[in-house]
């Protein structure tokens, strides 16, 4: 695997001339639309958009409606995905001499064409948004995205050659923009190619490598953003903390903590002035999930040393880590250590507590976390579930706790018989496939009134076989998911009891 071969270089700048993109400044004011009115004008173009021109706008001239900017901009809406209506629209409204278009009703109609994949069309309206000086940032967002998307890489570069020659000159901002807005939409590799193509025009800087590395990244191709990376390095620009962090946590979810440990310590030899608590926090994140939890110590006290204010997340990690070392003491010493834990506090303990199989003791901090006024999510349902009964769920002889039962007669009561029947055939075929319990799927399927009812029918019956910490969390759930008549009139939840 290609790996950075070097982590810190110092800063190179070039002074680059940046032009402002041409704006049109004509503001419209809104106005209400008559929703009959549309609703006319967008039958006519949904049921005539493949007749001859004449008669569309015939029909159009003769439907009585109030021409503005927001109607226009309503009719796109309707069509979001549907070409032909909205340019034969378009087409009829340039006909029109008191109405005349503006950069936000082309961008609007240059979307809908984008979306719906008219690369013919589109490239023609750029040409004539650009003849019409109507091209601003959001006209390059939409424009690239399309392009880019459509794999059109000579028109992606093309274009920015197009905006030139019609008053818009290169602009670094507006490739940083577009860079950015690509790597986002999962179009890494054409961001690339443009930024590159464009290099004898506009320099890329320091913020462009670090879209690119960002994006990589999230794509999960360590190779390439280490190739960007270094040639980052070679251009003599620094790397962004943000790209930095993203590089490490890259290498730690692939399991290369060495080379993520290597890029930290780089960062506090040569940098040590730029690493603030969301880097630290990183770090011990993954050690602490890692098990290391010597390093993760060594790492939080060089926190506090430099007074960078140690936020609750990461608390949660150290809990978590402390627990799975079995070290239970000075994780507590933690826990009680924080003035107002917040969920991620409590997620780290419960978690932890479950890694050790003490289910018991991780629903009493649940109940604690519920006196104190921390409201759980279905996360923390979900955890709780599995440390109860693991991850294929409880089976056995008695139907007082068999949850097979009980969730595939709730889907078939739910009127989801086709669901309960693909349950079913996988229970049957557990030589074949090993059956996993769905607990997101059961509490999703549960979450109305007629759940409420249920989870604490199952709450009654699983008390009575002695469940009490397995009754207590689905009655709890029960209640969260309660109608807003039924929270407000039931008794504020101040205390669980086994009695």
């Amino acid at each position: 695997m290609l790996l950075l071969r070097r982590t810190a270089t110092l800063l190179f700048s070039t002074p680059i001339s940046v032009q402002p993109l041409r704006r049109n400044h004509h503001q419209h004011p809104i106005s209400p639309v008559n929703p009959e009115q549309l609703l006319r004008v967008c039958t006519i173009l949904y049921q005539q958009q493949n007749s001859a021109e004449s008669r569309l706008t015939s029909k159009l001239a003769s439907c009585e409606f109030e021409l503005t900017h927001e109607f226009f901009l309503q009719v796109c809406n309707k069509f979001p995905y549907s070409w032909r209506p909205v340019y034969r629209f378009f087409l009829f409204t340039q006909s029109l001499p008191h109405f005349s278009h503006t950069t936000l009703s082309f961008n609007k109609m240059l979307d809908v064409v984008g979306k719906s994949c008219n690369i013919d069309l589109f490239w023609e309206l750029l040409n004539d948004m650009a003849r019409r000086r109507f091209v601003n940032d959001k006209t390059f967002l939409i424009a690239l995205r399309t392009l880019g998307g459509a794999r059109e890489l000579k028109k992606c570069v093309e274009f920015f050659h197009l905006m030139n020659s019609n008053g818009c000159e290169y602009n670094l901002g507006t490739l940083n923009k577009v860079v950015d807005a690509m790597c986002k939409s999962k179009l890494v590799d054409e961001a690339k190619f443009v930024a590159f193509k464009l290099k004898e025009f506009v320099r890329p800087d320091g913020v462009t490598y670090k879209y690119l590395v960002k994006g990589y990244c999230d794509k999960g191709d360590l190779v390439e953003a280490s190739k960007v990376w270094n040639l980052m390095v070679d251009e003599g620009f620094e790397a962004d903390v943000d790209a930095v962090e993203k590089m490490m946590e890259t290498l730690f979810k692939v399991n290369e903590y060495d080379e993520a440990l290597k890029l930290f310590q780089t960062m506090r030899f040569k940098r040590m002035d730029e690493l603030g608590g969301s880097t630290y926090g990183l770090v011990i994140r993954w050690l602490c999930k890692k098990g290391k939890m010597g390093q993760a110590h060594e790492v939080f006290e060089e926190m506090r040393e430099r007074g960078i204010c140690v936020d609750n997340s990461t608390l949660g990690h150290v809990v978590y880590g402390l627990l799975t070392r079995r070290r239970d003491r000075e994780a507590y010493q933690v826990f009680e250590g924080i003035e107002v834990p917040d969920l991620s506090v409590y997620h780290g303990l419960i978690k932890g507590l479950l890694k050790l199989r003490r289910a018991g003791e991780a629903t009493q901090v649940f109940r604690e976390m519920i006196r104190r006024g921390c409201e759980p999510t279905m996360h923390t349902y979900i955890m709780l579930l599995q440390g109860h009964l693991g991850r294929r769920g409880r089976k056995g002889s008695d139907p007082l706790v068999n949850f097979d039962t009980i969730f595939v007669g709730g889907m078939v009561k739910a009127g989801k018989s086709r669901e309960a029947t693909k349950y079913v055939e996988r229970v049957i075929n557990r030589g074949m496939e090993v059956p996993r319990f769905d607990y997101n799927k059961f509490l999703h399927y549960f979450s109305n009134e007629e759940g409420v009812c249920m989870f604490e029918e199952v709450g009654k019956k699983l008390k009575e076989v002695g469940l009490f910490d397995l009754a207590d969390i689905l009655e709890r759930y029960g209640q969260k998911m309660a109608t807003r008549d039924r929270r407000r009139n039931r008794s504020p939840i101040t205390e669980y009891s086994n009695d």
